[in-house]
This record gives C-alpha cells, structure tokens and sequence, in this order.
C-alpha cells in the first residue's frame, strides 16, 4: 500500500468534523420545514380547486424559480459567503407562511396567492440549495464527500419526506394556520443552528467581473465537461417527468372521488415511503457506489425512477404503490449521492456555486415544465395515461447511458 493510498483511507475514516454537524442540524431542521409546507400548500389548493391544471401551477410557481433564477443564484454562491446566503433564504422562508397565514385569516385567501407565495419561497430555495451543495467541499475533504452527502441526504430526506409530509397533513388537519406556522418556526430555527457554524464561507476571487461573465464562466465548464452534461441532461428528464407526475398525484390520491380515496394523513404517509427508501439509500449509497461501480449504480437508478413514476398507470393499490415508492426513492438517492459528490470533486471551489447552478438549470429547470405538462396531459388524456408516458420517458434515459461508462467517469473525476 503506497503513503498517498493510506492517506486517502485515513480520511475516509476521519470524523467529518462539528462544522459539518452543525450544519447537518440546521438543514435537518430547514428541510423538515420543506417537508411539511410542500405537503400543506396542495391540501391547502384542493380546498380551493380540483382542476389538474390549476393544481400543477403550484408545483410550477414553486419550481420555476429553478428555470428563472438559478444561474444568478450559483453566481452570487461564488460571490458572497455561502453561510449568510443560507442565513437570509431561510429568514424570507419563515417570513413568507407568516405573511399567507395573514391573508387567509383577512379572507383574501385564493389559489393565487398560493401560487405568489410558492414561488417566492423557490426564490429562496435557489439560493438556499445552491449555496448548501457548494459550501460542503469547504467543510469536509474531498475524499470524505460521498459519506458527508450520504449522511446529509439521510437527515434532508428523512426531514423532507419521512417526517414532514405525515405531520403536514396532520397539521392541515388541525387548520391551515398550523399547517403554514410550523414550517414558519422550523425555519427559524434552521437559522439558529446556521449562526452556530463558525468561520467564513466567501471564496477568493483574483479579480472583480461582472455577473454576466460569471454566470458565462460556470456554464462553459459545464458545457465543456463531458460527463456532468450528460447528467445534467439526464437529471433534467427524469426531474421533468417526475414533477409531472408527482404535481398531480395529489388528485389520484386524496379524497372520495380519487382513485386511491386516501385522507390527507394516509397521502402523507403514502409520500413516507419513498422518504423510507431514500433514507435507506443514503445509507447504502457508498457501500453500493464502492461495491457496484458509478455506472451500474446510475443504470439501476434508472429502472427504479421508471417504475416509480410509471407505476400509478398501472395501479391504485396503495399497498403495492408504497413497496415501489419506496424502491424508488432508495435507488434516487443513489444517483444523488454519486451525481452530487462527483459534481463537488471536478468543480473547482471559486466555480462551485456557477457549477451547481447550471447544472441544476438543466436538472430542475424543467421541473415547471413538467408540472405543467402533467396537468396538461392528465386533463386532456386522464391520469393514468399520464403516468404511463412518463413512465416511459424515463426509461428510455437508459440510451445515454453508454456515455457513463466507468472508465469515462474515473477520467473526469482524475482530470480535476
């Protein structure tokens, strides 16, 4: 065993250290918050609507931040300190339920003003998102990336999903003004744990330039790396047909007249099942990423994200519907960890946040265009057939694989 392979090990094996564990806590906490108002806010716009295309315009003001504002959210990461970004996003996050609680207890409530403030908290959320994928490789070594974003992924998700959708619909149960002041208190809270972590976040910049060229700067070392393109188009298909399915799975599941006829506890625990998987999968991902090689996980991903999707087309039974969610949810998590870590290892730290940003351009930005194809089509088509052609679509990403070979991705990864 050579000195530089040993060295390697040992930090593998190293604590990661109370930096990272505070700021595990904090977005515990933030995606707790996450969790729970994302489950509210489609309870909250069923109350006021059953029109598919109505309620997919909430997944789309939410998400549209993404297509809209993501590159100027990685360039400020690259410009400012990445901890006070994260500080400021969740303060306009606990702000924005407060201010929708105060326009439903005045009766102005209206699936409007849902959809203002959705997408004002996705303002936030770009910012916050982007500035927490790039602020990790400053917290922890490079080499110890996959097992910190695997134990981060298994507090965010079981926060996000395992946790937040039951007790959002519980809240929502007890009144829309518990279901919208918890996030509310979470984030705030999330902002605690942030304060707690010490140091500056701010890269170095050798020159002053203007947005513009930042912006440009991050999207041609995208455009130039062969192998985080191809994901980040990858990324972005199964990402626009989930979001379309999952933008109105609301509708297939919740209440007399669906096909599930769940309660709005039972959907929430429904969504726990693959926050159980990808919990699961954040576990396992570096054992399975060590043991199956990068691009045998990534392939395996892709039938579980199609059968995750396509499976409603198929099939109302909540108890086969929860085994597939949660399969689903374990191999997602899977590409996560892999896609996320490797994009942290090639990117260099000053284009981190320019990085991240354009890739999840591609990977998210097409999230409100799914959402919107998805009421589209469940209107015009019905919702099974809807499920059924992204089902489809997400299994033909199967073709690009021949790009993520093994060998290719170990270049890339060396090159940087």
């Amino acid at each position: 065993m050579t000195d530089q392979t040993a060295q390697v090990k040992e930090r593998h094996r190293a604590p990661l250290g109370v930096s990272y564990w505070k700021l595990w806590t904090s977005s515990g906490l933030s995606n707790l918050a996450d969790g729970v108002f994302k489950i509210a806010l489609p309870l909250l716009a069923i109350q006021l609507t059953q029109s598919p295309t109505l309620i997919a315009g909430l997944s789309v003001a939410a998400t549209l931040p993404w297509l809209l504002f993501a590159l100027t959210a990685g360039a400020l990461a690259d410009r400012l300190d990445r901890r006070k970004l994260m500080l400021w996003a969740n303060l306009s996050r606990a702000f924005l339920p407060a201010v929708l609680i105060a326009v439903i207890l005045l009766d102005f409530g209206s699936i409007w003003a849902l959809y203002v403030v959705a997408l004002m908290v996705g303002v936030a959320e770009t910012l916050y998102d982007t500035s927490a994928q790039s602020i990790m490789p400053q917290v922890v070594h490079r080499d110890q990336l996959s097992r910190a974003n695997g134990r981060l992924y298994a507090v965010e998700l079981t926060a996000n999903q395992f946790v937040g959708p039951p007790l959002g619909g519980l809240l929502v149960a007890i009144g829309v003004t518990a279901g919208l002041a918890v996030p509310a208190a979470l984030w705030l809270a999330a902002v605690g744990g942030l304060l707690l972590v010490p140091g500056a976040f701010r890269t170095e910049r050798e020159q002053k330039t203007t947005l513009r060229f930042d912006i440009g700067e991050g999207l041609r070392f995208l455009w130039n790396q062969k192998i985080l393109r191809t994901l980040a188009v990858m990324t972005g298909v199964f990402n626009f047909a989930s979001s379309a399915a999952f933008a109105v799975l609301v509708l297939f599941a919740v209440g007399p007249a669906s096909e599930m006829k769940l309660s709005e506890v039972g959907f929430g625990l429904l969504l726990t099942t693959s926050a159980l998987g990808a919990f699961v999968g954040s576990l396992i991902s570096e054992w399975a990423e060590a043991r199956l090689g990068r691009s045998k996980s990534l392939a395996l991903t892709i039938f579980g994200s199609a059968l995750l999707v396509g499976a409603p087309a198929v099939t109302h039974n909540p108890y086969i519907l929860g085994p597939i969610l949660f399969v689903g949810g374990m191999l997602i998590m899977l590409w996560n960890v892999i896609t996320v870590s490797l994009r942290q290892r090639i990117a260099p730290n000053r284009l981190l946040g320019r990085v991240n940003s354009a890739y999840r351009l591609l990977a998210w930005g097409t999230m409100p265009l799914g959402a919107a194809a998805g009421g589209l089509l469940a209107q015009w088509l019905g919702l099974q057939a809807m499920f059924g052609i992204m089902g489809v679509l997400t299994l033909a990403l199967l073709g690009m694989m021949p790009i993520l070979t093994d060998k290719a991705i170990a270049a890339a990864d060396v090159e940087s």
